[in-house]
């Protein structure tokens, strides 16, 4: 079962969104090894949608973003 301390921050960038919220990382490890190690998809829960011209777009529980489509992910705000 998740518990709040394995919920890590992060702000995700795509050619078209950018995507806050929190996936699921256990205390000290890293975002990079996270990403290597993901499928094609990689949960996101709490999020938020927003289009690169700061259109808000949605607001989720929980949405699947494209590993192909990241171009920069980064913890925290």
């Amino acid at each position: 079962m998740t518990t709040n301390e394995n919920k890590t921050k992060v702000t995700i960038l795509t050619g078209t969104y950018r995507v806050k919220g929190y996936i699921d990382l256990l205390p000290g490890a890293r975002v990079t090894d996270y990403l290597v190690e993901s499928k094609d998809f990689i949960a996101v829960t709490d999020a938020e949608v927003w289009e690169l011209g700061n259109r808000h777009v949605l607001n989720a529980a929980f949405i699947n973003v494209s590993r192909d489509h990241i171009q920069i992910v980064t913890p925290g705000d």
